[in-house]
């Protein structure tokens, strides 16, 4: 395929028509439709950032400096590294979509994404923090029966939040005489994998569901209690807000303990507890071994450190 070289004329639409190259854009990516609107918001602060700095009105000029400004400006604004690399992926997609129509070349060429930390960023809570958490949660309430059958499926199953978002009544079903919840995992089109509910994690959501009466198949697992938005889905942020305020209220008051915290925690327990890699993997719905052989190496780490043995 003929491309473009920087130093070819460059064509790129002047500011006014920024917004019609971005919809098509978004229109030409074969990706969910949640993905398409996160692509768009990233977009979105890019052009910003083209605004704000004058950038805007010489789009012809722009070269690979400008996206390595870029680049910096986002890692100055406090973003994590994983935020500031999914933002440069897709203003590296967008000037490749740019290329491929013969409208501007792709100066994004060699721009590196953020070097990730290693390790997690967020920490795991003990067995104890658990259990006092889960406690403290008042099940005399239709808003407390929920709380705890939501953020005891979390720390028993390592479901991320948006999976627990998108899960539906009908998808608790049986497996193997077993009791699984089928979830749409991340980047996921469809429910295609599931997380095993023993006994322990199944009896509060059977608690749960029989305090909301008859549902149809199709309502959502976790739903809204709230006048405004009673019945509908409980929102990833409602759900986060959620555990952050059960642990606020036992003392757990940090910003590295959040709902991503618990499957994290589920993660590393079921591998303290004996799980293979395959079985973990299996849980967790890692794509690579790699990610999740990081919890065992953090484990052995931790475990097996030559600090143990140094003697003053």
């Amino acid at each position: 395929m003929d491309t473009l070289t920087p130093s070819e004329p460059r064509t790129l639409a002047p500011a006014p028509d920024m917004a019609e190259l971005v919809k098509r854009f978004i229109e030409a990516q074969d990706i969910a439709e949640s993905s398409k609107g996160t692509y768009s918001r990233q977009i979105k602060r890019f052009i910003r950032w083209l605004r704000e700095t004058g950038r805007i009105a010489r789009m012809s000029q722009l070269a690979r400096e400008d996206i390595l400004a870029y680049k910096v400006s986002l890692q100055d604004s406090g973003l994590s590294s994983y935020s500031v690399s999914g933002y440069l992926v897709t203003v590296r997609k967008l000037f490749q979509w740019l290329e491929s129509e013969r409208i501007y070349p792709d100066i994004t060429r060699g721009v590196k994404g953020a070097k990730k930390a290693r390790g997690f960023r967020k920490d795991c809570l003990t067995p104890p923090q658990i259990r006092e958490s889960l406690a403290s949660i008042d099940r005399g309430t239709p808003e407390g029966i929920r709380d705890y059958a939501l953020i005891n499926l979390l720390v028993r199953t390592g479901l991320r939040v948006i999976e627990v978002a998108r899960a539906e009544v009908r998808d608790i079903r049986q497996e193997s005489s077993e009791a699984v919840l089928w979830v749409q995992g991340k980047g996921r089109d469809s429910k295609d994998d599931f997380v095993l509910l023993i006994e322990d994690t199944l009896r509060p959501i059977r608690a749960y569901l029989a305090s909301r009466g008859r549902l149809p198949d199709e309502a959502p697992l976790f739903a809204s209690i709230s006048d405004r938005n009673s019945g509908q889905v409980l929102t990833t942020r409602s759900i986060s807000r959620i555990v952050k305020e059960v642990f606020r209220g036992v003392g757990l008051d940090s910003k590295r303990l959040t709902a991503h915290s618990l499957r994290h925690t589920a993660i590393t327990l079921s591998i303290k507890g004996g799980a293979s890699l395959q079985q973990a993997q299996a849980m967790s719905r890692h794509s690579d071994p790699k990610t999740t052989m990081i919890y065992f190496h953090n484990l052995n780490r931790v475990q097996a450190g030559a600090e143990k043995f140094i003697q003053i």
